[in-house]
């Protein structure tokens, strides 16, 4: 892959002085998808962007901690060294080399083919380093436990977490690191956060056991699945929790609202996943671009009211609520090619993992050469938005 050098204005390997405050990278859940936000964050990194708070759910977040609990010069080699690992073909055949290094260019049939029987032999074997099939899943029947009540086992990712994880440099903030998980007892979502708590492999765990195919992970006499069970993006908590700072923000999206119609079952499921798991994040960016609005027109007001006002209690309340500090939402999705089945979660395969990583880097090369989006939008602009594939500067 090529640097971008078109970009590095500062001296190679010195962080890239930015006007923003903050820098943030938010990453949504996707299963195999992941890779294309290890390609994100490859080109963030190759820009000398340094990440002050890294917030995801389920693949998001197993990610983050790859980022987040190792020294910046590791970070890529840890993300690539996790995706070699749970690409590795135990048994499947669309992972053999004569098999996956046909000349599929061009033969979108073909390659709908190997990514379906991929998605397929995944479910069937598992992915190395990852998760495990359990033998007699409790379908019929009643578990001794919650932890086993699921259809595979997530042991090996506890392992290549902690092969992979110095959690002690990921407690040590900075970065700011932050996991969604969800109640399973209250439905509530929960947020895992090293400023709040000690983060253990177990958090991780919790952020990515997705029902039925993962167990719900124990953290201290609760249980914990997904974060995508009720959201699939932490982007509504690091808009409320942003604090008074100018912010860049990188938004990683693995599903997409836009889309097609169907005109068939596989197909009409798809859309619905798509749209499931991308439709809050619209919201969420839509509230916050409401939000900023508000505040500063507040803001406006306030400075309007007689010099007697500004003392009263109220007043002095509203005026710290109308403080306001403007960012960029840089939103970046991955495009799915029309070969992709509904599997594409569990599309382990090396050739899948590179191309969503090259993904996620080019369209970060995209964004990143695109003018005004290292600048600080003016206060009366409150938030500028960034979207690499439907419209820029919206």
């Amino acid at each position: 892959m090529n640097q971008i050098s078109s970009v590095q204005d500062v001296v190679k390997g010195a962080t890239r002085v930015l006007p923003f405050e903050r820098v943030a990278l938010v990453l949504q859940g996707g299963g195999a998808l992941g890779a294309y936000q290890a390609g994100v964050y490859q080109a963030i990194h190759e820009a000398n962007i340094d990440v002050h708070w890294i917030c995801g759910t389920s693949i998001g977040g197993i990610n983050g901690a790859l980022i987040a609990g190792n020294p910046p010069e590791k970070r890529v080699e840890r993300l690539r060294d996790f995706w070699e690992t749970v690409t590795k073909p135990p048994l499947r055949i669309p992972n053999v080399p004569w098999f996956t290094e046909l000349p599929w260019n061009g033969n979108g049939h073909a390659r709908y083919w190997t990514n379906k029987i991929s998605a397929f032999s995944t479910m069937i074997h598992g992915a190395p380093g990852f998760f495990s099939p359990r033998p007699f899943p409790p379908v019929n029947s009643t578990a001794d436990s919650p932890e086993l009540v699921s259809y595979y086992d997530i042991t090996p990712l506890k392992e290549t977490l902690e092969r992979l994880v110095d959690f002690d440099l990921l407690n040590a903030e900075p970065p700011r690191f932050t996991a969604l998980a969800t109640n399973v007892r209250t439905g509530a979502p929960a947020y895992f956060d090293n400023r709040e708590q000690r983060i253990a492999a177990a958090h991780i765990l919790a952020s990515a056991s997705l029902p039925p195919s993962f167990p719900p992970t124990e953290i201290d006499g609760e249980y914990y699945w997904d974060g995508g069970v009720v959201s699939n993006s932490p982007m509504q908590f690091v808009i409320d929790n942003r604090g008074r700072h100018t912010a860049l923000v990188f938004q990683v999206d693995l599903w997409d609202a836009n889309g097609e119609t169907p005109l068939d079952i596989p197909s009409a499921n798809l859309r619905a996943m798509e749209i499931h798991s991308a439709s809050r994040i619209n919201i969420s960016v839509e509230q916050y671009r409401k939000m900023q609005k508000f505040r500063h027109a507040l803001r406006r007001f306030l400075d309007e009211l007689p010099e007697e006002c500004q003392n009263d209690p109220e007043v002095q309340f509203l005026s710290e609520q109308a403080r306001v500090k403007v960012a960029t939402i840089v939103q970046l999705k991955y495009q799915a090619d029309k070969f992709e089945t509904a599997g594409k979660m569990f599309e382990f395969s090396h050739l899948a993992m590179e191309e969503h990583w090259q993904a996620g880097y080019e369209d970060t090369r995209v964004a990143l050469k695109e003018p005004g989006v290292l600048e600080l939008p003016d206060v009366s602009e409150a938030a500028r938005i960034f979207d690499v594939h439907h419209g820029w500067a919206t």
